[in-house]
């Protein structure tokens, strides 16, 4: 074992790659064909591929008895990570990239990433189906595109697909109270883009494989966590599989399995509201304007879409109740093009729906503490809020940002990647921030769901004073870019 622990775990500190683990294995395995005698070669070979030199095994007592111990330290080092991602989303991909360098000195750390569906950029709806449109789609305030140029991922995903808004207009269904928000105003090209899905997911799997230090692990369906001999975080598979962290980081949505299984509490609660979410076409250009109209049963947004040179496309999420909802998706198409035009005030004309309907249920919830014995929650898994400003998973990039910030520089620092004053930090910059921008939302959906003349002459006269005044208005405009 001391020759073990030594070449393995000393020498320049060198991790065993996989394809030393497979030389290992070859030699292992023809090695047990071979007379006991022998065995001392079959280590000799692996020794060899490792890189070792003579010096350190050479004439150490008990070395040819090593060989099965020595495979089984490095499939064992195969299976070890200093942080596993659970979760392919958009949110769990960008921090897998930005840990890509994650302690590159004396070592790089191990990084993981899991997810039950292998993704495959040929099935995603902007490749399976060009002339089409994914009907998620996400309203990217300037922090998440500079996150993205950061991450060399902006121009992919500009050479894909998406449409740059340089305006917001928002105005009351039950009044003359309006506001809008210019891009020249804050002195930025535009207020944001709004890109599918797709392309994002598109763009940030462009290339992460190359990473030396990440491992891609899918399909990898998640069974348990459990604790090894250290206590540090063991993700089991339903196939029976499993691997370690030292920091398992919930990256797996709304629902997350792992915010489940380690038990994190929650505050939550439904809206009573479900989004309908589609593509439609318009008569008229949209104008890069996002438009969102505010009425006592939901916001309805129009969120302007990119590749069309008409500019006659976008994606809309209608708010309604979940009774009314029920009853717009059983609509004909034409009866629904009628509802949908009728609620927006045929501000783009006549509309037509160009895709299937989505009904997504809308629930608020907040995790009461965002890490715990090795296990921190990001994005969805930690919080998600009302979509009327768009700002759900723009807040989950601004997590992976601050995390990979503390965890980059805890291990300067010294510490390490599960240290509990890292995560400390972590919470204490994105908790505050995160619950300021709920109750911003809780309050804005109370406001305008008001029927009564006090609250519809007073969110009215408050859109007009905002309107009117523009260092207020541009410093609610910079908040909502990320600017501030």
């Amino acid at each position: 074992m001391w020759l073990l622990n030594w070449s393995v775990d000393r020498v320049s500190g060198m991790e065993i790659s996989s394809n030393r683990v497979l030389a290992i294995q070859i030699v292992y395995q023809q090695s047990l064909s071979v007379p006991i005698c022998r065995h001392a070669e079959a280590l000799d070979q692996i020794v060899t591929q490792l890189n070792v030199p003579k010096r350190v095994w050479k004439n150490q007592p008990g070395y040819a008895s090593s060989l099965s111990t020595l495979y089984n330290k490095a499939m064992t080092d195969e299976r070890e990570f200093d942080v596993v991602i659970a979760g392919g989303g958009m949110v769990g991909v960008s921090l897998a990239r930005l840990l890509s360098d994650l302690g590159s000195s004396p070592r790089p750390r191990k990084i993981a990433l899991i997810d039950r569906i292998a993704f495959d950029p040929d099935k995603a709806p902007l490749f399976a189906r060009p002339q089409r449109y994914d009907p998620r789609v996400s309203a990217l305030t300037l922090a998440s595109k500079a996150l993205f140029s950061k991450l060399g991922i902006w121009r992919h995903i500009s050479e894909m697909r998406q449409c740059p808004y340089e305006e917001m207009r928002v105005w009351d269904a039950e009044g003359t109270g309006s506001v809008r928000f210019q891009a020249n105003a804050v002195h930025q090209p535009d207020l944001g883009s709004i890109v599918e899905n797709s392309v994002i997911s598109s763009a940030l799997y462009k290339g992460l494989t190359e990473q030396n230090n990440l491992t891609y692990l899918a399909p990898f369906n998640l069974a348990a966590v459990q604790r090894d001999e250290y206590g540090n975080p063991q993700i089991v598979s339903e196939d029976g599989s499993s691997i370690c962290a030292k920091l398992l980081v919930a990256a797996d949505g709304a629902n997350s399995k792992i915010r489940q299984l380690a038990s994190f509490a929650t505050r939550e609660w439904d809206y009573g509201h479900d989004a309908i979410v589609t593509t439609v076409q318009t008569e008229k250009a949209h104008q890069a304007t996002a438009w969102q109209r505010f009425m006592p049963t939901g916001p309805l947004a129009f969120l302007p879409l990119g590749g069309d040179e008409e500019q006659r496309h976008c994606s809309i999420v209608w708010s309604v109740l979940t009774s009314e909802a029920e009853r717009l998706m059983c609509l004909p198409e034409a009866q629904f093009n009628e509802a949908l035009e009728r609620a927006f005030e045929s501000k783009l004309g006549r509309i037509e729906c160009s895709d299937e309907r989505f009904r997504v249920p809308l629930r608020q919830r907040h995790a009461t503490e965002y890490f715990r014995d090795g296990i921190v929650l990001v994005g969805d898994a930690a919080h998600t809020i009302h979509p009327l400003a768009g700002q759900g998973v723009n807040l989950g990039f601004l997590d992976v940002i601050v995390l990979s910030e503390e965890l980059h520089a805890g291990l300067k620092a010294g510490r390490r990647v599960n240290d509990k004053r890292i995560l400390e930090r972590y919470q204490c910059r994105r908790k505050p921030h995160n619950l300021q921008m709920m109750w911003a939302m809780e309050g804005f959906k109370h406001l305008f769901a008001g029927r009564t003349p006090a609250t519809v002459w007073l969110r009215n006269f408050g859109l007009t004073q905002v309107d009117g005044f523009g260092p207020l208005k541009n410093l609610i405009a910079r908040h909502a870019l990320g600017m501030e």
